[in-house]
């Protein structure tokens, strides 16, 4: 297949890209600087004015948008949420009017989405039939930019909104920060610790991705987290118990509002999510329980 992926240089970007690859498909990543072309990977400008990425791109099988200003990085005042917020809007426009120009549309726009999209609640269990949405900054950003994306559809092309958890991975995404304390031997309990964590391995992220590819039957939201969740006290000591390290030390809540502002939300409220497509079409996770992704992650 011929997959477009906007967003191809970020975290998840990065490993779809070379996932995608190994599964034999040709990538056109859109980028805003220019890099030669590669094997099976050709890089096309977008967002500029100079730009027409529909006039290299001309046909595809699928497009993949992951772009917009990473969440993780910066206290998220208010200038940062905005960019967070304008960005993603700004690219699935552009994204939208790509696909309308070309010759041969894909039939399929992956969307990626957040399960910050839910409230945070220690009680309730979402599914992809939850209606429920988050009155904050992360639930309205979601909310309004897969109602964005789903404009594709009018023009009779399936859209599929990731909904992505916690995603770990070695180098990127929230892990990182979560074991640094431990492997200072100074982790322990962050905030409450009663808090949900509906996490899930990078290496299932992408595999979902080309799964709610080839899977025609997949539209809407798509919950992408592993089959058991867990709450942060539980999290915090599994990293200590696969990094043979102490989990002693409390993280309280204020101290995380100081270091981290409204960002600190991420880490202190959760939700309890359960990926109830994934299961019922088949797909089965490399890593459905925290010890063995931990172990893949900061181990082996």
């Amino acid at each position: 297949m011929k997959i477009v992926i906007a967003g191809g240089s970020g975290f998840v970007g990065q490993k779809l890209s070379e996932y995608l690859l190994d599964k034999g498909h040709e990538i056109v990543i859109l980028t805003r600087t220019i890099h030669k072309t590669s094997g099976n990977v050709t890089y096309v400008k977008w967002l500029s004015e100079d730009s027409a990425p529909e006039n290299e791109i001309r046909s595809a099988d699928a497009f993949i948008n992951l772009a917009g200003v990473s969440i993780n990085n910066g206290r998220w005042d208010e200038n940062h949420q905005k960019q967070i917020y304008e960005s993603r809007m700004k690219a699935t426009d552009e994204l939208i009017r790509i696909i309308s120009q070309l010759e041969k549309k894909p039939s399929v726009l992956i969307n990626a989405s957040a399960i910050g999209v839910y409230p945070a609640s220690l009680n309730a269990v979402y599914t992809e039939k939850s209606s429920e949405v988050a009155d904050d900054f992360l639930g309205r950003t979601v909310h309004d930019w897969e109602k964005k994306a789903m404009h594709v559809e009018a023009s009779g092309i399936r859209a599929v909104f990731m909904r992505f958890g916690v995603v770990l991975g070695r180098k990127g995404g929230a892990l990182p920060l979560m074991t640094l304390p431990y492997k200072l031997f100074a982790g322990g309990t962050v905030g409450s610790g009663k808090q949900w964590v509906s996490w899930v391995h990078v290496q299932d992220v992408v595999r979902t991705i080309l799964f709610a590819i080839e899977n025609q039957q997949l539209r809407g939201p798509v919950n992408v987290t592993a089959p058991v969740p867990v709450k942060m006290k539980e999290f915090g000591k599994t990293i200590g118990s696969v990094l043979h390290r102490p989990h002693w030390l409390p993280v309280p809540s204020f101290a995380m509002r100081v270091v981290l502002g409204k960002k600190s939300g991420l880490v202190l409220e959760g939700q309890h999510v359960v990926s109830e497509v994934l299961q019922r079409e088949g797909f089965v996770f490399s890593y459905p329980a925290l010890d063995s992704a931990l172990e893949d992650l900061l181990i082996n």
